[in-house]
């Protein structure tokens, strides 16, 4: 049996979907685009602080599940930039802690809002 999870602290999703679901030890946090849960609006001035606020809100639906970054099993990050790829990685490796879980990334055409970045991860229950 599944048991969806909301956060207040991370951004509203943006179509029909959950923050996230735990199925077992495992949680399943949905891509989150760097939206400011406060204002609603974009964070987008740079990719590290676009990427900054989309980790802040996997944190947040993380913590509502009890859980937190270093829970955090696999993650997927969608760009729509090849060249955002660096500053990306840069704020990831300085907000995410180590050992680094598994991670792709993968360069789409489009995301939703216009973001420029969006992570969605896995996460196992201690």
């Amino acid at each position: 049996m599944s048991k969806h999870i909301h956060s207040d602290e991370a951004a509203k999703p943006v179509a029909a979907y959950t923050q996230a679901v735990r199925a077992g030890e495992l949680v399943f946090v949905s891509g989150c685009i760097p939206l400011n849960p406060e204002t609603g609006e974009l964070v987008s001035d740079t990719i590290e602080s676009a990427t900054a606020q989309s980790l802040a809100n996997v944190k947040n639906v993380l913590i509502s599940a009890g859980l937190d970054l270093e829970d955090i099993v696999k993650a997927s990050v969608f760009m729509i930039d090849s060249e955002d790829y660096a500053g990306m990685n840069n704020k990831y490796a300085e907000i995410m802690p180590q050992p680094y879980p598994a991670r792709e990334a993968i360069f789409v055409k489009g995301l939703p809002k216009d973001s420029r970045v969006e992570i969605s991860v896995i996460a196992k229950a201690r």
